[in-house]
């Protein structure tokens, strides 16, 4: 029988100190549900006593969820703690996590304390927090650090004192996966009453880790995970949900298990990047765009033969189509026939060899081949040039007083159609034209601007990522105006749609 793992997400709270990446509540309300739907088990909702702001966020999104336990923040101070419980005081289920630094660098240096003086604070802050939930997690901040004697202490006198869950945080993402591992062993063996609490990691990114680390302790006893979707959070970030959920359901032999429906992971990834504005890179583990992307010649034939070969996850199993084969110059015959065989082409020996030495010159001038390219090799574009939309005419009216407004011209087949429509924002509202005046319906998945160079003259290139029948188009564009290479993107991506 497995056991189980409780997935405590804390997008909501750690991940939203993230400079600039601030949510208002409704936002927060969006996330909240998606976290439920996903099937998170623990949702830290916020630092209820550091504004106005974050006390209604909790609030609020304790009406608006109620299958996950909804948890708020404190410091060890009666304050803070009395605030969180009124913020809870609509939860289903609620949990106040109170804590206090247990390492020698926050007593002696930012607490200006002792190590006997800690431990009395900690059970003072868990006792009261018990007046109000019965539900209490207790964290030892930078217990990374803390020598592993006097955590066990901390942790024992805790537990006695009503704590239901206690978090060993790696809060300066200092510990090797070893370490974090064998700390977490060394409680489970030397806490006498171990067995009335559940330990959990909660560990940063410092040194690119945080997975590891989480992993360690997981196998070693630890039966709480503190993530964040996207790994996002303070400093270079948290351990990342989709890891070390997908980590484990990889691993067959690790009879642990976690409620998380991971065929929702991509779609929540993406919701919790738009709303931040913070784009996921594209080499991201588990929901980067090239998770499940194969340039490589060899890699291609391999996945085309059996996905097994270099996918060790099921795209579909995190809410991913499929497995995408991108044409390089690195590309082999059999990534080239099957791309072709898609677009209506079935060529063999010879007449395959002769279109693969022109794909490579191709190949050698452009850092992707599209399906026109490809068509022009095999000499029949014919069909796509009749049906290729190009931007004719692009006007914009936006400001701070005047509701956006866009007007497009496309030539379709040939003929000329325009449209104007508004929207929140001028990429908005031309996106908006656009898609009257063609006939797939698509949605937007991803959007993403980045400077090539520096300066306000800048070339802005634009990636935009589509979805038709549930398939993934992508479009690129650069202009030193943006809203043009948005929509050029846009316009580049739809052209992609067989």
């Amino acid at each position: 029988m497995s056991d189980k793992l409780y997935i405590f997400d804390t997008t909501l709270r750690d991940g939203e100190q993230v400079p600039g990446c601030q949510l208002n509540t409704v936002e927060k309300i969006e996330v909240a549900k998606a976290l439920e739907e996903l099937g998170v088990d623990i949702i830290e909702a916020g630092f209820p006593i550091s504004s106005p702001g974050d006390f209604n966020s909790v609030v609020e999104i304790s009406k608006a969820v109620s299958k996950p336990t909804i948890c708020a923040l404190t410091r060890a101070v009666e304050k803070d703690i009395e605030v969180a419980a009124d913020a809870l005081k609509h939860a289903k289920f609620k949990r106040i996590h109170t804590g206090i630094g247990t390492s020698y660098y926050h007593i002696h240096h930012k607490l200006n304390s002792n190590e006997d003086e800690i431990i009395e604070r900690a059970v003072r802050a868990v006792k009261y927090a018990k007046r109000f939930v019965e539900d209490v997690e207790f964290y030892a901040e930078d217990a990374g650090r803390t020598g592993n004697e006097y955590l066990a202490r901390v942790v024992e006198a805790v537990i006695a004192a009503g704590a239901t869950v206690v978090n060993i945080p790696d809060t300066t993402g200092y510990c090797l996966p070893h370490q974090f591992g064998e700390k977490i062993k060394y409680l489970i063996d030397n806490v006498k009453n171990v067995d009335k609490a559940i330990l959990s990691t909660h560990c940063h990114n410092d040194l690119g880790m945080a997975t590891a680390n989480s992993i360690s302790g997981i196998l070693n006893g630890a039966r709480q995970a503190e993530v964040t979707i996207n790994g996002i959070g303070e400093r270079a970030g948290n351990t990342s949900l989709e890891e070390v959920v997908m980590t484990l359901k990889s691993h067959k032999d690790i009879p642990i298990e976690t409620g998380i429906n991971t065929r929702k992971i991509f779609k929540t990834s993406r919701l919790v990047s738009s709303l931040m504005s913070m784009p996921v890179q594209p080499n991201k583990a588990i929901v980067g765009r090239n998770a499940f992307a194969h340039s490589s010649g060899i890699h291609q034939d391999g996945v085309l033969k059996n996905r097994e070969n270099y996918e060790i996850i099921d795209p579909v199993e995190v809410g991913v189509n499929e497995s995408s084969i991108s044409l390089t110059a690195r590309s082999g015959r059999a990534a080239l026939k099957h791309r072709l065989s898609l677009l209506g082409y079935s060529l063999e020996g010879e007449e395959l060899n002769a279109v693969y030495e022109k794909f490579l010159e191709v190949a050698d001038k452009k850092k992707d081949v599209n399906d026109e390219d490809l068509q022009l090799l095999v000499g029949s574009n014919k069909t796509n040039e009749q049906g290729k939309i190009q931007l004719k005419h692009l006007q914009v009216l936006s400001g701070k007083s005047t509701i956006p407004m866009a007007t497009v011209t496309l030539n379709i087949g040939g003929e000329e159609f325009t449209a104007t429509e508004d929207g929140n924002g001028p990429v908005d509202a031309a996106f908006k034209a656009v898609k009257k005046l063609v006939r797939h319906k698509v949605r937007l998945e991803e959007f993403l601007v980045q400077a090539i160079t520096r300066g306000t003259d800048d070339l802005g290139k634009v990636h935009i990522q589509i979805e038709n029948r549930g398939k993934l188009y992508y479009g690129f564009s650069g202009n030193t105006d943006i809203i043009t290479a948005s929509v050029e993107a846009f316009i580049d991506a739809i052209n992609k749609i067989v």
